[in-house]
């Protein structure tokens, strides 16, 4: 076994400390970091935090040490033990389900009870009736079902209209039969159901008198509750390792001929009558997707905390992490340079802070469009049932749902493109630790990585944002007064569009903006002339949709974060300096984005190439000058605890490298294994002790 000698305990890294460095960084700045972290989380959300971290850390349970070490099957039994006592607490302290939020996050990695906290008491609360919440929601939420969501398919993911599973019912005996009818029908990926659950809601076509009625949700139970064994003529099983999310297990499912009682479609949206064996059709077809929309909700609102994780771990590094000399710095500043200070990485980290906020402050915004749309669409009756069966939909099964679809489709797909590659961005920026586990981005990025594909993959939700954004500029070419943001920017754009946009983008945040809302427009009235004059085919204008979908959802952003901080709530919370900040720091996400986008821009007439390049060589290399004294302030805002980044690198002390060193010499199990090198000889390893450093459960 190795053992870690005094002599290199007593080490201390060459050079400034990792914690004089951050000192230093946090001395040049005047943000007001508590009342920034406030304005974001609020005071409440903060203390909630710090009471629930503090009760995570006194179990032993929650020990992080080994996280890093820990193959499939461990790293299971420990997150399964983990969701137990989250439960355990969650009862012992009466905790709120905000509690609860805030515990998962801290623990920061998915659990066998993850599907079940969401997906699946969310769909039982919101499309089962009354008997059905007392049958299956009370028992699922007192944790004595154990459920998951199972939609995807081993052949259809995206395409829910595709699924195979089929549930026919049976006149005969008030049943349904849930069927498999080949190997693709298999459901897959579908978290908590591997090891852990008992119950599914199940999307399966409905068939009543051979005719099908399109995919509907099924709740049934699939393991034995005493035995925890699959039921008779059900298969199930864990699908095995994945690039990351190892902690959950994700399974497949299989059914011969089962059969389900009546009660088990739930029916508040539609349902089949027992007595004349009829389908009674939702009154809104869309509500029967209610679910996915709020987790793609939910998922804008975390983006911008996912990347500020990273973000927060990079930024710091950056600041401790020497390399090289300035070429040009005076002599007495000789020695080598902090990597923060270097613009190259000052252009790859800056950019991805100002988008944590970006994505934050949308976030925020696309929840409270989602309940204040809720309420709506549950008193608001919808008889149109013109539905088609592509992509391209003429007519809206819901024209209060229509906005909200579109906005959660498109910003789904940019909020978590830019988190996951974000991500990487941040590791990159880290050298070559970044891409060691310690780092604390790479486990992270890989867990967060499958965001891009599921609930929606996020090309093919571009499509519906497309989709939308036609039918409303049909909409205002028909003169129809403008009833929402995206009816009045494209009715503006058609008024102006002859004598062209003149957006003084340098000056003016406000004409930024218009500027992001000019082009969404021009892109818009594109594609529908390749659609509508041209007859261009659906398949051929793919590209061009997924492009009109960033736009819009880029516009969206900019536009967001600009009206928080024209609020008047905003200029109470924050002081003038961070305030001010904050403008540079919208500035920076507009910008910067403005200048990857530059042939779009340029096309759209919305800016001129002199004002491009003046926005490049001047604008965005200003704005980082402007914004680095106070890089390691801004990511504190955030509110990391050490416990949750679990990182060596984004160690709020800066003892980096005493902590990466710690990690290697003394958390690694394998330095507790002494080999036999030698290949005549049939030993392994001469001595194991690497059980000895293994949690205990």
């Amino acid at each position: 076994m190795t053992v870690t000698p005094q002599w290199v305990k007593d080490l201390k890294p060459s050079g400034p400390q990792g914690s004089e460095l951050l000192t230093q960084e946090r001395n040049a700045s005047n943000v007001d970091v508590d009342k920034l972290s406030t304005f974001l989380f609020t005071k409440e959300g903060l203390e909630r935090k710090r009471r629930i971290l503090k009760i995570l850390q006194s179990e032993k349970v929650f020990d992080k040490s080994q996280n890093y070490f820990a193959g499939r099957v461990d790293r299971f039994e420990t997150a399964l033990a983990r969701a137990k006592k989250t439960r355990q607490l969650h009862i012992k302290h009466n905790w709120s389900m905000d509690d609860r939020a805030d515990a998962n996050a801290l623990i920061s990695e998915p659990g066998p009870y993850g599907l079940h906290e969401s997906m699946f008491l969310i769909t039982l609360r919101d499309q089962g009736t009354a008997e059905q919440h007392e049958k299956f929601l009370k028992p699922a939420s007192d944790y004595k079902y154990i459920g998951c969501y199972a939609q995807t398919e081993l052949g259809h993911g995206s395409n829910v209209r595709g699924l195979e599973t089929t549930a026919t019912w049976n006149p005969e005996d008030k049943t349904f039969t849930m069927h498999s009818p080949s190997l693709t029908a298999s459901k897959w990926w579908i978290g908590s159901l591997g090891r852990t659950a008992n119950h599914a809601v199940v999307m399966a076509q409905l068939v009543i008198a051979g005719k099908p009625y399109g995919p509907h949700p099924f709740v049934m139970q699939i393991r034995d509750m005493e035995t925890h064994e699959p039921l008779k003529n059900i298969h199930i099983g864990d699908i095995g390792p994945k690039f990351g999310y190892n902690t959950m297990d994700n399974g497949f499912l299989l059914f011969n001929n089962v059969k389900i009682p009546h009660d088990g479609m739930l029916a508040k949206f539609s349902r089949v009558d027992p007595k004349t064996n009829q389908y009674a059709k939702p009154a809104s077809p869309a509500l029967v997707y209610g679910t996915l929309t709020w987790v793609r909700s939910t998922i804008v609102l975390q983006a911008g905390g996912v990347l500020a994780r990273g973000v927060t771990i990079a930024t710091r590094y950056a600041a401790v992490r020497r390399q090289f000399q300035d070429r040009d710095a005076p002599e007495w500043q000789k020695g080598e340079n902090q990597v923060l200070n270097y613009t190259m990485v000052q252009i790859r980290l800056l950019p991805l802070l100002a988008a944590t906020f970006a994505l934050h402050f949308t976030g925020k915004g696309m929840m409270a469009l989602y309940e204040a749309n809720n309420r709506k669409m549950r008193n608001t009756p919808d008889t149109n049932t013109t539905r088609g069966a592509g992509p391209e939909e003429t007519q809206s099964s819901s024209e209060l749902l229509a906005d909200l679809h579109a906005i959660s489709c498109g910003l789904k797909s940019l909020a978590s493109t830019t988190a996951a590659e974000g991500l990487e961005v941040c590791r990159r920026a880290c050298g070559g630790h970044g891409y060691s586990s310690f780092s604390g981005i790479g486990p992270w990025y890989a867990d967060y990585l499958p965001t891009t594909t599921w609930e929606g993959d996020n090309f093919m939700l571009t499509q519906q944002v497309a989709r939308y954004l036609l039918k409303t500029a049909r909409t205002v070419l028909q003169g129809n007064e403008p009833a929402n943001d995206t009816q009045a920017i494209l009715a503006y754009f058609l008024s102006r569009q002859e004598q062209g946009a003149a957006f003084d983008i340098l000056g003016n945040d406000s004409d930024i903006v218009a500027a992001f809302a000019w082009r969404s427009a021009f892109l818009t009235f594109e594609a529908l002339k390749h659609r509508d004059e041209q007859k261009r085919s659906w398949n051929s204008l793919l590209v061009d949709f997924n492009e009109l979908s960033k736009a819009h959802s880029q516009y969206m952003i900019v536009k967001n974060f600009h009206e928080t901080l024209q609020a008047s709530s905003t200029s109470s919370e924050l002081d003038a300096d961070t305030l001010g900040l904050m403008h540079k720091l919208f500035r920076l996400y507009a910008l910067h984005t403005l200048e990857t986008e530059a042939s779009q821009f340029y096309t759209s007439s919305a800016v001129t190439v002199r004002q491009i390049q003046l926005a490049r060589s001047n604008a965005v290399m200003k704005l980082l000058e402007d914004i680095r004294p106070h890089a390691v302030r801004l990511v504190d805002s955030w509110d990391f605890p050490d416990w949750q980044l679990d990182s060596s690198l984004g160690r709020y002390d800066g003892k980096v490298y005493e902590d990466m060193f710690y990690r290697a010499s003394e958390l690694n199990p394998l330095n507790r294994v002494t080999v036999d090198p030698y290949p005549d000889s049939p030993t392994l390893f001469k001595k194991d002790e690497s059980s000895a450093l293994k949690s205990k459960l």
